[in-house]
């Protein structure tokens, strides 16, 4: 079986200190949260930053003073959110790939997020996918509904997009597709051949989901973006447990973890999953 790569969603943009005290929200607590994540399983760090008083934030010093301390630290491969959070302005958050980190997200769509909006206006999105291509910044595709993989086809038929693609498929966001192996299967359907995939799945959802994609011979996320618990009543120790936990379900399913080598192939070569 093809090794998976697992991805450690480290800190998002909702959560504080107040509902997990181990949230890793400083540039430190971020870098060593990321290490350790790496010594769990994981190849890849999803990062997102907070500013002084923990507030999403798109600084640039900030986000490179975490670049540097990860880098220093190990070699586990940084994904940049370009999403940041839902009141940072887009304008703001797309600067963050002119630091050039060698992946970031790219969220295609517009859409209630819980409570709030999650503004990705269409020219700003094909305004950053332009750029980050141009810079060489692999873009994550995360996608939070069905229909927002049909503006990603789009994205690429504009020659805005390089293949193989990386998808994230997100359920369980309040405003999203709920988490159900149905909206899976049917998202799935829309990708292009030779996409690359992950499942995230959100809450209490997450192991179940994730487990699924790993089954399907596709990559997986966890972190305490994605879940607080590790099981149901009982707050994850941090996020090297949930890592650790997914890397379990990979070896119950004899699929290899990928190391960081390995993923910098998978993420560069065309998916051989079969289609559905």
């Amino acid at each position: 079986m093809n090794p998976v790569v697992l991805t450690a969603a480290l800190t998002g943009p909702i959560a504080t200190k107040a509902d997990h005290p181990g949230l890793p929200t400083t540039p430190e607590e971020i870098a060593a949260a990321a290490t350790a994540a790496y010594h769990a399983g994981a190849a890849v760090a999803h990062v997102h930053l907070r500013d002084e008083q923990g507030r999403p934030t798109a600084d640039l010093k900030i986000a490179q003073r975490v670049l540097d301390l990860i880098k220093d630290q190990s070699p586990i491969l940084i994904q940049l959110s370009t999403g940041v959070g839902l009141d940072v302005p887009y304008t703001e958050r797309e600067k963050l790939v002119e630091l050039r980190p060698q992946f970031a997200t790219l969220n295609p769509c517009t859409m209630s997020f819980g409570v709030g909006e999650f503004r990705n206006p269409p020219q700003g999105v094909r305004r950053l996918a332009a750029r980050m291509k141009e810079l060489g910044v692999k873009a994550e595709l995360e996608i939070y509904d069905s229909g927002h993989a049909d503006f990603c086809n789009v994205l690429l038929n504009e020659g805005l997009l390089v293949e193989p693609l990386q998808f994230s498929i997100v359920m369980g966001v309040r405003g999203g597709m709920s988490a159900t192996p149905e909206n899976l299967l049917h998202t799935l359907r829309k990708l292009p051949p030779g996409a690359v995939w992950q499942a995230i799945a959100i809450g209490k959802a997450n192991l179940e989901l994730t487990a699924i994609a790993i089954a399907m011979g596709a990559n997986a996320r966890t972190g305490l973006e994605d879940t607080l618990l590790l099981r149901k009543g009982e707050l994850a120790p941090d996020n090297a447990a949930l890592v650790k936990r997914l890397a379990d379900v990979c070896k119950a399913l004899e699929r290899p973890v990928a190391t960081v080598s390995q993923t910098q192939d998978i993420l560069s070569q065309r998916s051989n999953t079969v289609r559905l």
